[in-house]
């Protein structure tokens, strides 16, 4: 049996997150989200148990610092509401930097939305002279592989990069996501030697594995 409500109704919600949210990291995020549902009135669903807690999924981490415009997240209600008249009041209740894009109701049982990304693309914009990045992205893109280290463990950061190119001073690539590794821009860009850069990224999508709602 589930622990949530068969009366619960699950909207996704597509957002861009820019501005001062860029600061938020993915906790403060979700809790963005749990006030944004709040001020909009929403019947939002929480866990059973003796910690409940809402229920409100984000599709992917996004590093702090970083804008995007492409966000997802799912949030369960207790009842069936409108999605247009939730659209309205979700507009009217968001936090600065954060701007609600659609909202559309999709199926309870649908597998949790961390585990549909397959991947995502990012673009990095370098400031000053991009001279030689060319060739840098040229040997990245021809290594065999590309060994990095995070949080103590080693791993292979080239699998990860399924496309990367240059145009101009804009990096673009697409990185996969995967249940035991993730492609992060920031290491593609220390990758590249431009960790002492100010590179501003934005992540431009998010792809998900087929039949993902």
């Amino acid at each position: 049996m589930s622990k949530y409500n068969v009366r619960d109704m699950r909207l996704r919600i597509t957002f861009s997150k820019t501005g001062a949210a860029k600061y938020s990291g993915h906790l403060d995020l979700h809790k963005t989200w749990e006030r944004i549902l709040r001020r909009a009135g929403l019947p939002l669903a929480y866990s059973q148990g003796f910690h409940p807690q809402p229920k409100i999924h984000l599709a992917a981490a996004l590093p702090l610092g970083f804008t995007s415009e492409c966000e997802i997240v799912d949030v369960w209600l207790t009842e069936a509401v409108g999605v247009e008249s939730a659209m309205a009041e979700l507009h009217r209740a968001t936090s600065p930097g954060i701007e609600i894009k659609s909202v559309r109701d999709v199926a309870e049982s649908l597998p949790a939305l961390q585990t549909l990304v397959r991947s995502a693309d990012y673009v990095a914009t370098v400031p000053g002279d991009v001279s030689g990045l060319d060739q840098r992205v040229a040997e990245l893109l021809s290594a065999a592989t590309l060994p990095r280290e995070r949080r103590g463990k080693v791993y292979d950061l080239r699998p990860l990069i399924e496309s990367l190119s240059l145009e101009g001073n804009v990096v673009r690539m697409r990185l996969a996501a995967r249940d035991a590794a993730t492609g992060r821009p920031e290491e593609v860009l220390a990758a590249l030697g431009l960790e002492d850069r100010q590179v501003a990224v934005h992540r431009t999508a998010l792809h998900f594995i087929d039949n993902a709602g």
